[in-house]
């Protein structure tokens, strides 16, 4: 499945991937291929994102934004352990900034990336332990049992796709880490209150396995 190839030499593979240019699916990617991803040899958890935004795109860095700033809060851990490729993989369903939709937001992932590589990086990293998809695209990947109609419902649906829901491992399911989420967190309490005390558990656990 991964081609017999080690997660870190796939990732110098993917890194020269130029498929949404040269043979895209539909308009080619309005920018220079600039695959961010951080594939691990080691690493028990994984950040399944959506893409990579403009400030990545620019620093070539993943999650180097205010999102990300959330996002490591809502894990419990600091820049220093979340940039560790030997403890967190990250692997967004889109390995290139998409672009701006006419509305101004992000467009979605390509679809290149996910047809080309993500089963080949999932095999590549089998001692993943606990995956964390973060908007709808990675959960429709990652999830195998328990997706509801909505990313809200997959959400609220979480300790089911944890006990038995995930395609490659256990599974948490998460909202975008965003400022335009902010009012889909005042509305569902339940996400901090519940949810947030078991990520920061798992991620610990994860992550002492990996000590």
């Amino acid at each position: 499945m991964g081609g017999g190839k080690g997660a870190v030499e796939l990732q110098a593979v993917i890194e020269r991937c130029r498929i949404c240019a040269e043979a895209p699916l539909g308009e080619p990617l309005p920018i220079e291929p600039n695959p961010i991803l951080a594939l691990s040899d080691t690493a028990r958890i994984l950040v399944a994102g959506q893409a990579p935004g403009n400030l990545a795109d620019k620093t070539s860095k993943p999650f180097n934004d205010p999102s990300g700033v959330r996002l490591r809060d809502w894990m419990g851990i600091g820049a220093d352990i979340f940039y560790d490729r030997s403890k967190i993989a990250i692997l967004p369903m889109g390995f290139c900034f998409p672009g701006y939709d006419a509305k101004g937001g992000d467009r979605p992932p390509r679809r290149e990336c996910r047809m080309t590589w993500h089963d080949r990086a999932m095999g590549a990293m089998p001692q993943i332990e606990l995956v964390l998809a973060i908007g709808a695209y990675a959960q429709d990947f990652h999830i195998a049992e328990g997706r509801g109609r909505t990313l809200t419902e997959t959400v609220a649906n979480w300790r089911s796709v944890l006990d038995h829901g995930g395609r490659f491992a256990p599974v948490i399911p998460l909202p975008h880490p965003s400022w335009r989420n902010n009012g889909w967190l005042r509305r569902n309490p339940w996400f901090a209150e519940e949810l947030l005390p078991v990520l920061r558990a798992n991620v610990a656990k994860a992550l002492g396995a990996a000590a």
